[in-house]
């Protein structure tokens, strides 16, 4: 990332598409938080972050319309859409990022963003955090949700952890 080093980036991690090609109300949210923040900032970068799922296009190119409708320009948006899963996004975002000096934001739903965070913060990009936009789940499926991280959170670092550690 020559030239713009000190630019803030905002990684905003990859939600559902829906069966019709459009966002799913989580990444819809996730977007609107993101742009939200950004407007903060003074000239931010945004990497939306996902490939190919079940329907329509890349979680990324969903993302990216959606950041041109809310008014940010197209040489303000670099995709990163092959990833699969939250630890793809982190590991391609932070080779995407390698030698960056600016601040690095992480954006997702409340209960996600403590992994993205922590799998950025392994891969070596010391990231904060967007404010998480609300909860748009009742509270059994936000549950389930907390749940789901609570397990993912340590597998993902044990996974992120041995890479970073052979990697050497």
């Amino acid at each position: 990332m020559s030239g713009a080093a000190a630019r803030p980036v905002i990684i905003i991690f990859g939600a559902a598409v829906r069966a019709d090609g459009g966002p799913s109300l989580t990444m819809r949210r996730r977007v609107m938080a993101a742009v939200a923040f950004g407007g903060t900032l003074p000239g931010p970068l945004y990497i939306p972050t996902g490939g190919q799922g079940r329907h329509g296009p890349p979680e990324s190119e969903v993302m990216r319309r959606l950041l041109q409708d809310l008014g940010v320009p197209g040489d303000a948006i670099r995709e990163e859409a092959t990833a699969r899963d939250t630890l793809e996004s982190a590991r391609a975002c932070a080779a995407m990022l390698r030698g960056h000096q600016g601040p690095v934001y992480a954006c997702s739903s409340g209960y996600h963003l403590p992994r993205c965070r922590m799998l950025l913060r392994l891969f070596g990009l010391p990231a904060g955090a967007v404010p998480p936009p609300e909860a748009a789940h009742g509270l059994m499926e936000r549950w389930y949700w907390r749940l789901r991280e609570g397990a993912a959170l340590p597998y993902d670092a044990m996974l992120a952890g041995a890479e970073r550690l052979f990697r050497r």
